[in-house]
């Protein structure tokens, strides 16, 4: 089957992509399997979110994985390029509600577009391996992995607080709740404590840490993230008892503190509302039950509870000072929850922001215990318990002592350290303990629109996994579904079942997994497609992947989590090996122009750039815009990421159908490097596109040329050729050279254009008319069709059958090699300096000895004006590029 169109004179990209699309179809050309003679290679992005329609990031992130996935075939690989899609989650619950259908059938639809979609920009994909993660035959294995899971106790349920919507009944992630409002309901969100189903990732943590300093091939940025985010620290675990107001003991507290230094500027003690001190206290206190009842409105983030009001009450108890026995209050604080380390923290107002403003907010004590060895002056000995002031700037901790803290005055932090942790594990109150921020996996949502989690609920059994023989526990989808309480919550007769251990009346669990589980470990089902696991030996012919691309907005939940199932699957023996990916890419944004309009209350009504029409100054720069429909002005906005909130998305079907598949990839990989953002503009596409046509016309001439001669091009005769020949033959084989570095190494793909577009300039200056001259450009053409493959596949494939190979399958034809000989230049140019000012250049056989490019450089007449009356002193001849005389 032709991949050249008939009336191939101009280039139509729509049907010489029709005709590429239709021949990869019709041989299944990117099927693979592990019976392979070639070093594998597995190049995956990330699986999409079926939202239904493709966006600009989308592309620029799949056409990356693309030309490498492409370009590894080129160079002897066996590549697995494949495709599914992450379509369970809110957006479809959402989508539902506003169009009254069910979210099963919206998100297949989307799947189906979608799919079109990414056929039409040409994609290397192994389609045979595609699935949907909402798939009975996918999420099965999810679930059977869970209840494996549970039996070794790497699966527990407890009590949890979350952010709980009234309205919407339902948990609220932190970043769906605005100014303490659900984000689509517009409730006040309460905190409410429910049982939530967990997965032990903390029982990994050390692990998950030390495993990034054997991933070189993943970015510093992302590593320091995930390091940040398990937040390995060593302190101290204290015990301090607590009396009532009559002093009768209560159950002690017990904190955690990496500066155990600090221990004896210590005036109060803040524990979580959740607390159960802060409970019990709270039962015979109204005014404390209130103020508790208060704490239960807003979010839980970390990020809330540092920006927020600082807010407590005194509890009335009172903690006995583990070294002075003096007794401090007890108070409840806005900002410390259960869910961080023991729901108690040891308030050291002198020494930390946090406690220092609600020890001000309060007038609580502020006493200063850390003090510099060595102040330089008068303004570092001050003190002043009003004013904040960070005593560990930019100090190390030997910098600093102990004051005010008897018996360890004048110790520094290690010396502090060392006496209170012998002191207190001596004495049974406390002892030396490795902490970690990463907090285990809350994998429960109480939505519908998820994968069911596979528990029974049984009176006397308590909680049961499904047995594995009647997986999977099958989503209904065929539902109603209103936004206000999930189908499979208030259908009875989908929750009743019997108990698989009694034979009880039992009732299966309603809540559904958050979408993370789904898409970290959907790598390794790609691997083994069909397999009666969730893996199988495949999948350690494929894995580790080799390139891993997507948003460094995943740096922490969903790279964390698919570093985590990874260690699951490969404790179960699934897979062999310690880590998923051995390379990762993060892919910069898509960002284009915004304009709007202001509307009288301040609101701006923001216009598409496509509804816009705009003039620019002499620098591409924006400097007046109207709107095409009535003429008028609009305002300019910032350049931003594309999004809807701003409608400055392009959509990438429009510009496929304006300038083709090819000129879309082009542009993509042209106007910034991989880890870029990459700012949008059709000038810029229209630019490519106007590229992509010249190369056409050239090959087309060249083949026209060769018909005339009734001749293909001859062989080519690398010692006929004349000078003008050997320099077409030498820049094509830089380019070559440089190419294979862009490609394979340094992932520069807007390089590797420009260079190819260096070689097309090169080419439409040579005058080829001789036999030697056509086989010269038939080499430099052929170089050029086999450089851009892995970036306009479509094209690629037409041209190469245009030079003459309609027998030769382009997917088979290797990436070219540079010919060491044809990098050999003749002659050199170099630059001739006097005293290190550039005077000169002469032109010397490149290998010239260094008495004859000396004697040269002194003649060379501007070079020569400048040495008249001076003394030659020394002459540096730096081979290839310059000389440089020195004279005085």
């Amino acid at each position: 089957m032709s991949a050249v169109p008939e009336n191939a004179s101009a280039y139509d990209p729509r049907s010489v992509e029709s005709a590429a699309q239709q021949f990869w179809d019709a041989t299944r050309a990117f099927e693979v399997d592990e019976a392979s003679d070639k070093p594998k290679y597995y190049c995956l992005s990330m699986l999409p979110y079926p939202s239904g329609a493709l966006h600009m990031g989308h592309v620029r992130n799949y056409t990356i994985g693309d030309v490498i996935s492409r370009y590894k075939r080129m160079t002897g690989h066996n590549v697995l390029q494949p495709m599914g899609w992450d379509a369970f989650g809110l957006p479809a619950e959402n989508a539902a509600i506003k169009n009254r259908t069910a979210p099963a059938k919206w998100t297949y639809a989307n799947i189906a577009h979608m799919r079109g979609q990414l056929k039409s920009l040409g994609y290397a994909i192994d389609w045979s391996r595609e699935f949907a993660t909402c798939s009975p035959d996918y999420y099965v294995h999810e679930q059977r992995m869970f209840t494996r899971l549970m039996r070794k106790g790497l699966a527990y349920r407890k009590n949890s607080v979350v952010n709980w919507d009234p309205v919407d009944q339902t948990v609220l992630a932190n970043e769906q709740v605005i100014d303490g409002r659900g984000w689509r309901s517009g409730a006040l969100v309460e905190k409410r404590e429910i049982p939530q189903w967990f997965l032990r990732i903390t029982d990994y943590a050390q692990e998950l840490l030390d495993g990034l300093d054997g991933l070189p091939g993943w970015p510093e940025s992302v590593k320091t993230m995930q390091r940040n985010w398990i937040g390995r620290s060593e302190g101290l675990e204290i015990r301090f008892d607590v009396v009532d107001a009559a002093g009768s003991a209560l159950e002690p507290l017990t904190v955690f503190t990496t500066r155990p230094d600090t221990l004896m500027g210590v005036t109060f003690v803040s524990i979580a509302s959740e607390h159960p001190l802060a409970q019990k206290v709270a039962a015979s206190n109204p005014a404390l039950a209130a103020f508790l009842e208060e704490l239960k409105h807003g979010g839980v983030s970390e990020a809330e509870l540092e920006t927020q009001e600082k807010r407590g009450m005194d509890t009335g108890l009172r903690a006995v000072h583990p070294v002075t026995g003096e007794q401090v209050p007890v108070w409840v604080a806005n900002f410390v929850l259960m869910g961080y380390g023991t729901g108690a923290v040891m308030a050291v107002p002198g020494h930390d922001q946090r406690d220092f403003e609600f020890a001000n907010k309060y007038a609580l004590p502020v006493v200063q215990v850390i003090a510099l060895k060595q102040p330089r002056n008068e303004d570092e000995k001050a003190w002043d318990t009003t004013t904040w002031r960070d005593w560990y700037a930019d100090k190390t901790r030997a910098d600093l002592e102990l004051v005010n803290s008897g018996e360890f005055d004048g110790l520094d932090y290690w010396g502090a350290f060392e006496a209170l942790a012998e002191r207190f594990e001596r004495q049974g109150r406390g002892q030396r303990r490795v902490n970690y921020r990463l907090r285990d996996w809350g994998v429960s949502r109480q939505r519908y629109w998820g994968c069911p989690i596979p528990v029974i609920y049984c009176e006397r059994c308590g909680a049961v996994p499904v047995p594995e023989d009647q997986l999977p526990v099958v989503l209904p989808e065929d539902v109603e579904f209103s936004g206000t309480g999930s189908p499979i919550k208030t259908d009875p007769e989908w929750r009743k079942t019997a108990c698989p251990d009694c034979g009880g009346a039992a009732e299966r669990e309603t809540d559904t997994f958050d979408t993370f589980m789904e898409s970290s470990w959907y790598y390794a089902r790609y691997t083994s497609p069909k397999a009666r696991d969730m893996v199988d030996k495949r999948g350690n012919y494929w894995l580790p992947v080799d390139q891993y691309i997507g948003g460094i907005e995943h740096a922490i939940l969903h790279l964390m989590y698919f570093r985590f199932y990874h260690k699951l699957l490969r404790d179960a023996r699934l897979v062999d090996s310690d880590e998923p990916a051995t390379n990762l890419l993060t892919q910069g944004m898509v960002i284009a122009e915004t304009f709007y309009r202001g509307n009288p209350d301040g609101s701006k009504d923001w216009i598409n750039p496509a509804d816009v029409d705009v003039r620019r100054d002499d620098k591409g720069r924006v400097v007046g815009a109207i709107l095409r429909s009535d003429g008028r002005p609009v305002e300019i906005g910032p350049v931003e990421k594309m999004s809807k909130s701003k409608n400055n998305g392009v959509d990438p079907q429009s510009m496929v159908d304006k300038y083709g598949a090819d000129t879309v990839r082009l542009f993509s990989m042209f106007a910034a490097p991989p880890e870029q953002s990459l700012e949008w503009n059709e000038a810029g596409v229209d630019g490519m596109a106007r590229f992509l046509r010249r190369l056409w016309t050239q090959v087309q001439r060249h083949a026209d040329e060769s018909h005339a001669a009734e001749a293909a091009a001859p062989a080519l005769d690398a010692a006929a050729l004349d000078a003008g020949q050997k320099a077409l033959r030498r820049k094509t084989h830089e380019t070559i050279d440089k190419v294979g570095n862009d490609y394979g190494r340094r992932h520069s793909f807007n390089t590797a254009i420009a260079a190819v577009m260096e070689l097309m300039n090169a080419v439409a200056k040579f005058d080829g008319a001789s036999a030697q001259g056509r086989a010269v450009r038939q080499e430099a053409l052929e170089a050029a069709v086999l450089l851009l493959n892995p970036i306009t596949p479509h094209s690629s494939h037409a041209l190469w059958q245009l030079l003459g190979h309609a027998e030769t399958l382009l997917e088979d034809v290797p990436f070219p090699q540079a010919d060491p000989a044809a990098l050999v230049r003749d002659a050199v140019t170099l630059a001739v300096q006097v005293n290190g000012k550039l005077r000169g250049t002469i032109e010397v056989a490149a290998d010239a000895p260094r008495e004859q490019v000396e004697a040269l450089a002194r003649v060379e007449p501007n070079t020569a004006k400048y040495l008249e009356g001076l003394t030659v002193r020394k002459v540096i001849v730096v081979p290839g590029k310059i000389v440089n005389i020195v004279a005085g």
